[in-house]
């Protein structure tokens, strides 16, 4: 049997994409809830408007990738921007008329359910991956780890209802989603919170690119966990950053981690941050899902300007992959924001997402077709026990892997992880991150470094096991506790 962990885009559509070769879907929630994709608002991108292609749309990508996209990634994921928007309204997704601009793009090309957009995408897949007869669903099961012995997955541990067991397996897909719930300022589900990560990292897995997080500049601040977004799109439709003298402060329309930096900055110098959508004509109608989470604050857009700043949002980074999802790792493949494909660089440009979930996630399904039956094996000891506390890493990753980073903030942080990385997801995929910042010493898209504000003249990725990250991060505590002595 093979085994898909995720039940978002990605996830959904590798099932489908698999058919008529049976497969098992593995979910900590349910089809219909839990899963980032379900709240994605603003849209999908694709090139289908009258006066865009495909060449335009990856243009646009690579310009906000920020001299980090793969440009054969690019070319391949956004080629099939028109094809996926033909094949979700044959699932039954219905798209709204027109096309919505949102920032970086030089094109009208964001196709969308109102401020629906993940729900409806998401909505319909699980419709046909229950009526899928290849398709077996187990919800409300936690996956634990995975068993790969000689750099090979044979199978992964389960936890449903605290019993936990163990699941022998031909090939894994892990599409678990990013690690936005580490933060305090998150957009994410508690479920996006590194695990998928840690568990092909744990099993030897290269991951790529782990510092680079986008930061959504226009979280509604109004005390929420997790925040709830005011989608780009509301920008784009003519919403202006004010403060609260009423003066604009930034281009909204600018790349996501540049309106961030400028909101991050205004809240700095203690002014309140505000979007303006009053000038937006029928609102509610227009947007209703974020309307509804105004309200419920206590603001009515059409009215008030909005209280915003920005919040955790979206993982550039995570598990390398190739062309069709495979991972370093013999038999496990990662597709959507659990997967660093290439696609987006150092920033994403907005709505991407959706698109590359779905393209990865239907490529790694199909390749993982291929994928013969496993020999025979021994099968493993219990997983061990790990903690799933996040508090400590929320408060360490909020404070110093946030908008703004810098070493000394950056080596406190991998000096306090490295006791816990052993016993807890959160704390492993934290350190890693951490020693992927402090070795980044220049400024690059998402990724900003308060002591060495320039980008370098060369743009690379960077990679890292465990072993590795482990490694480097005993190395950076010796060498700051010797730098104190001899201070």
């Amino acid at each position: 049997m093979k085994h898909i962990i995720g039940a978002g885009i990605a996830g959904l559509a590798a099932a489908l994409a698999m058919a008529p070769e049976p497969v098992t879907l593995i979910t900590s929630g349910t089809l219909d809830h839990g899963a980032a994709s379900l709240w994605s608002q603003g849209g999908i991108a694709a090139a289908i408007g009258a006066d865009d292609s495909p060449a335009l749309h990856s243009a646009d990508t690579i310009a906000a990738g920020d001299g980090l996209c793969d440009p054969d990634a690019v070319s391949r994921i956004i080629a099939q921007g028109p094809a996926v928007i033909e094949a979700l309204r044959r699932l039954g997704v219905a798209f709204d008329e027109g096309l919505g601009l949102e920032a970086a793009h030089t094109r009208r090309r964001i196709v969308h359910v109102r401020d629906r957009t993940g729900l409806a995408i998401t909505q319909a897949l699980a419709t046909a991956v229950r009526a899928a007869s290849h398709v077996r669903v187990i919800e409300r099961t936690i996956v634990r780890d995975l068993h790969a012995p000689n750099g090979v997955v044979a199978g992964l541990w389960i936890d449903r209802d605290d019993t936990p067991s163990y699941l022998p397996s031909d090939a894994v897909l892990i599409a678990t989603g990013g690690i936005g719930a580490l933060y305090r300022h998150s957009s994410n589900p508690a479920g996006a919170n590194g695990s998928g990560l840690a568990g092909a990292a744990r099993a030897g897995a290269v991951l790529r690119d782990l510092e680079f997080i986008q930061f959504h500049p226009t979280g509604l601040d109004t005390g929420l966990t997790p925040m709830p977004l005011i989608s780009e799109a509301v920008r784009g439709e003519g919403a202006r950053l004010i403060d609260e003298t009423g003066a604009r402060f930034t281009d909204e329309l600018a790349p996501r981690d540049a309106v961030s930096r400028a909101v991050f900055h205004h809240l700095g110098l203690h002014h309140s941050v505000l979007l303006d959508a009053t000038g937006i004509s029928d609102f509610a109608a227009r947007f209703p899902t974020i309307d509804a989470a105004c309200k419920a604050s206590g603001i009515d857009p059409a009215v008030q300007p909005i209280p915003v700043r920005p919040v955790a949002h979206y993982h550039m980074g995570g598990i390398a992959v190739d062309a069709a999802g495979r991972t370093s790792i013999g038999r496990l493949f990662a597709a959507g924001e659990a997967a660093c494909t290439g696609l987006h660089g150092a920033n994403r440009l907005a709505s991407n997402s959706l698109l590359e979930a779905f393209v990865t996630g239907q490529d790694a399904g199909r390749a993982m077709t291929m994928v013969t039956a496993a020999p025979d094996h021994i099968w493993p000891r219990a997983a061990e026990p790990r903690s799933d506390d996040t508090s400590l890493v929320s408060d360490l990753v909020s404070r110093h892997l946030g908008v703004l980073r810098d070493h000394a903030g950056l080596a406190i942080m991998i000096a306090r992880l490295l006791p816990l990385a052993g016993g807890s997801d959160a704390a492993l995929i934290a350190l890693m991150t951490a020693v992927c910042a402090i070795d980044r010493t220049e400024s690059r898209g998402a990724h900003c470094r308060t002591d060495h504000a320039a980008p370098s003249a060369q743009a690379l990725h960077s990679s890292i096991t465990m072993r590795q990250a482990l490694s480097r991060a005993a190395t950076l505590i010796d060498t700051s506790i010797h730098v104190g002595r001899a201070a």
